[in-house]
């Protein structure tokens, strides 16, 4: 399968991005304390579908594994792949929302890290740091460019910062399928060398801790961890390669 897509496909891909987009716009205002993450996820569920989509999540294997739910809420210290269930959100947690839409064959796929009411300082900083650490990496993602000048943008700039960069998951190509080549490590990896070339559509995700790199697998299976208990953000958009500026398309 072609990294490079065609104008078709691109548009078709389009489509899908700004359904992600208007998740979370529309779900924003439903981040309170009291709600539960499985009525948020019904709450995005529902809305994809009103948008003949479907959500990509869904049923989504990994290892013969079928993902239960519609988006992955991972709560404070969880990094990724959260369960979304019975566990309420309290003032001063943050809440990382990730969402793949498929519509007509072709996917989106984003993530943004909201805070529930007024949160700490040291949180506020991490999503900061997460956010700019995002769009560093996404000035990277020019025609002429390798892989490894986004993952090394956003890895020096949130170690410089003093946070951790996840190792275990990383960005991807997305297209007729969720996850493509080539993958996008948030950090420097020596097999990272892939060219990027104008019609390249990519995710880029970086993965952020307060403390530690170090993640673990709780025992549901699917929800990733931060070793130390320490909070995570995570902030991801889907991109077009181009000549010049990368074009956001989950925005």
């Amino acid at each position: 399968m072609s990294m490079i897509k065609t104008q078709k496909e691109i548009d078709l891909i389009k489509e899908s991005c700004k359904i992600v987009s208007e998740v979370f716009i529309y779900i924003k205002e439903y981040i309170k304390e009291g709600i539960t993450t499985g009525e948020i996820d019904k709450l995005i569920e529902d809305f994809i579908i009103s948008k003949n989509a479907y959500p990509a999540f869904k049923g989504y294997k990994v290892q013969k594994k079928a993902f239960p739910s519609s988006s992955c809420i991972s709560v404070n210290e969880e990094v990724v792949h959260g369960l979304p269930g019975k566990k309420v959100l309290k003032n001063g947690d943050i809440v990382s929302i990730d969402v793949g839409v498929k519509k007509n064959g072709y996917y989106g796929d984003g993530a943004y890290t909201f805070a529930v009411g007024e949160i700490s300082p040291k949180k506020a900083k991490l999503l900061k740091i997460t956010q700019e650490s995002l769009f560093k990496g996404i000035a990277m993602a020019v025609e002429g460019n390798e892989v490894n000048d986004i993952s090394v943008a956003i890895q020096n700039y949130v170690e410089g910062s003093g946070y951790g960069v996840v190792r275990e998951l990383v960005g991807h190509g997305i297209g007729k399928n969720l996850h493509e080549d080539p993958a996008i490590p948030n950090f420097y990896s020596a097999g990272s060398n892939q060219k990027l070339y104008e019609g390249m559509v990519l995710a880029i995700e970086p993965m952020v801790n307060y403390g530690t790199y170090k993640v673990y697998q709780k025992n549901d299976g699917w929800t990733i961890s931060t070793k130390d208990e320490e909070p995570s953000a995570h902030f991801e958009h889907t991109v077009l390669v181009n000549k010049g500026k990368a074009e956001i398309l989950t925005i």
